[in-house]
């Protein structure tokens, strides 16, 4: 049996080296790409250990083409993104760029590819519970309207319809992975849900003092990132290509995050450590994201393992341990979710 190949662009986010790590363990070869302006790689490349890595921008569409023309993948999972809602503000152009235009690019290479070997690998589009945005059905489904409200969210729509119709109209089996917001202790400390399990170690260490936050009432449906890249594996290995929500069906606030963040490390009020700056909130903000994985769970069989309050543990355990071992990185980090020992 010849051995299976994937190709994963943006392999060195949180979600690349856990799809990577979980298609290793399937006997796949995996082929990544990074950009070279990332700094993924030097904080995240001690994880991709038999993963052939490659220095490549997703907007240099012809260097994308040779790459998958050279790799003959199976598979392609499109991971790379600009992935920071609040900063796709300043940044929107680029946004646009990497986020929507090499999205067509890739899927333009993909029937030149079948054009030359008479079949395309299956493709896996990262898309985002903020193509939602301020949609009024609570919770989102895959036939939810769009209603976006930020660069990165309309970015991602417009991924997300261009994946559609080249499934449509040219017969690619093509996927959008509708995911919710999902965290793991590889999360980079710019993202508010590791930048609360952070302070939350530190402040219990005696390593600083407080914590600054923006607006902590918008809602998110949070789920574990180990679990997740599971459900894009999934769905490329249907019989045909459909998209999928990707979410745990529960809801809680920022304010929800901090309250047990911090109950991890016996601070019972945690308030008298967070300061609110209004000059940290966002243009626009969504008040609630909430997703629904019904079609999921009846058709891939794919359910969350890991609960709201078990993620936010496990994310302060691992920071607790980072800062009393000194190890920012280890493939260590990823065993199973650890206890924590105050």
């Amino acid at each position: 049996m010849s051995v299976k190949t994937a190709l994963i662009t943006g392999i060195a986010g949180q979600d690349g080296v856990y799809l990577s790590r979980f298609l290793l363990a399937k006997g796949y070869r995996v082929v990544g790409t990074s950009s070279p302006a990332s700094t993924g790689l030097r904080r995240l490349g001690t994880y991709l250990d038999n993963v052939e890595v490659v220095s490549v921008d997703l907007r240099d569409g012809v260097a994308m083409q040779e790459l998958i023309m050279g790799t003959r993948p199976d598979e392609i999972y499109n991971l790379a993104a600009i992935s920071s809602v609040g900063a796709s503000w300043q940044h929107a152009e680029e946004v646009a760029e990497v986020n929507g235009m090499s999205v067509l690019r890739l899927l333009e290479s993909l029937l030149r590819y079948r054009d030359r070997f008479g079949t395309a690998p299956r493709f896996y589009q990262a898309s985002s519970s903020e193509i939602f945005g301020l949609a009024a059905q609570q919770p989102q489904d895959e036939g939810t309207p769009h209603y976006p409200r930020s660069p990165y969210g309309a970015s991602k729509s417009f991924a997300h319809h261009l994946t559609v119709n080249y499934r449509e109209s040219y017969g690619l089996f093509a996927c959008n992975g509708i995911l919710f917001n999902h965290e793991s202790p590889l999360r980079g400390t710019r993202f508010v849900t590791r930048k609360i399990t952070r302070a939350a170690a530190e402040i219990h260490l005696g390593l600083r003092e407080d914590l600054t936050l923006g607006n902590v009432e918008v809602r998110r449906d949070w789920g574990f990132a180990g679990d997740y890249v599971e459900a894009m594996w999934l769905m490329l290995q249907q019989p045909g290509a459909d998209d999928y929500v990707i979410a745990t069906d529960v809801a809680a606030s920022i304010r929800d995050f901090v309250e047990v963040a911090f109950a991890c490390v016996d601070i019972s009020d945690p308030w008298s450590r967070i300061r609110l700056d209004p000059a940290m909130m966002r243009p626009a903000d969504v008040p609630q994201t909430w997703g629904s994985p019904a079609r999921a769970h009846e058709r891939l069989g794919w359910s969350p393992t890991m609960s709201f309050t078990a993620l936010v543990e496990h994310m302060v355990a691992t920071d607790l341990r980072r800062l009393r071992t000194g190890l920012e990185e280890s493939p260590c980090l990823l065993e199973t979710p650890q206890r924590i020992a105050t």
